[in-house]
């Protein structure tokens, strides 16, 4: 039998339940890795979970929201207690939204602020005190095309154009060890959070891509969410062991 490319790795995927953390929870595990899903909602999360152990995979759910440093330190902790160790950390926990500068209040802006950049510092701050004394590991954070073509809700692209410049400020602190931090940034991206934006459903209606609909072509050609998954996936492995502080696009030519 060939070797699975994450064959005893322990990877957190954070807002793993449905969409595309559930589709890398998947993969990883299906290459071999002890996986550890979180999401704030239990229900969804179960079901997940539950798929994964049917299958015969080694899996784990925990209701943490990535808001709150308390969660954050849980979820480590509970990671080493159960599987030993921590050896992949990937952020795709987020929000997306459509809301206009003049629309966008104090507390929708904090509210995003802390989920979509906050979130993946807390995660990348607590994952270096299990990764640094071992000199090895991988961060991965789900970035957006929005990154650099800032379409979708102010809040939202600045927190992805932000996400992208901490995984490079990242890289440059670790560029002396064995640890790697890198991005992966996708296109238009069938899943639940997609669908809803293309319906003008996302928190902000779609009163942004009036306006950005002359700049960018939207939805273009979709991704799947396995694509995203196979990304993070080199990103994780031996494949990308010299990979560091890159921003991966995956958007099947649309936003070039």
């Amino acid at each position: 039998m060939e070797k699975q490319m994450l064959e005893g790795k322990v990877a957190i995927i954070t807002g793993a339940s449905y969409g595309m953390g559930q589709t890398i929870a998947g993969l990883f595990a299906e290459e071999g890795a002890s996986v550890v899903l979180t999401a704030r909602g239990r229900e969804k999360l179960d079901v997940a979970v539950d798929d994964l152990k049917n299958k015969g995979y080694q899996a784990m759910g925990l209701v943490a929201d990535i808001g709150s440093t308390e969660d954050t330190v849980r979820v480590f902790e509970e990671t080493v207690k159960t599987f030993g160790d921590v050896d992949i950390l990937v952020n795709n926990a987020g929000i997306g939204e459509q809301t206009i500068i003049d629309e966008t209040t104090d507390e929708w802006m904090l509210h995003i602020m802390n989920t979509n950049l906050g979130g993946p510092m807390r995660y990348i701050r607590e994952a270096l005190k299990y990764f640094l004394p071992k000199n090895d590991g991988v961060i991965i954070n789900i970035s957006s095309v929005n990154g650099t073509r800032p379409f979708c809700g102010a809040s939202y692209t600045a927190t992805k154009g932000a996400l992208n410049t901490l995984t490079k400020n990242v890289a440059i602190r670790l560029v002396e060890t064995d640890i790697r931090c890198n991005a992966v940034a996708p296109g238009a991206t069938v899943t639940p959070a997609h669908l809803a934006n293309k319906k003008g459903e996302q928190p902000g209606g779609s009163k942004m891509l009036e306006h950005s609909g002359h700049y960018v072509y939207f939805p273009g050609p979709e991704c799947d969410p396995i694509d995203q998954a196979y990304a993070c996936l080199y990103l994780a492995s031996k494949m990308g062991r010299h990979v560091k502080g890159q921003v991966l696009q995956v958007c099947n030519g649309a936003f070039l």
